[in-house]
């Protein structure tokens, strides 16, 4: 997906600035799909810190 529906809401709101983020993921759409869950923390920390600095 990686940016997939960033680029779906970019069509129909041109003028907004966004970004995607998300865990590591390896072999994506494979039988070896996985992903690094210490990279699932990170990104779980980071969202919290961001709605919790929100003005």
């Amino acid at each position: 997906h990686a940016g997939l529906e960033c680029g779906l809401l970019k069509e129909k709101m041109p003028d907004v600035d966004m970004i995607s983020f998300g865990p590591n993921l390896f072999d994506v759409h494979t039988p070896n799909e996985h992903m690094s869950i210490s990279s699932v923390e990170r990104v779980w920390n980071f969202i919290k810190a961001l709605l919790e600095n929100i003005k």
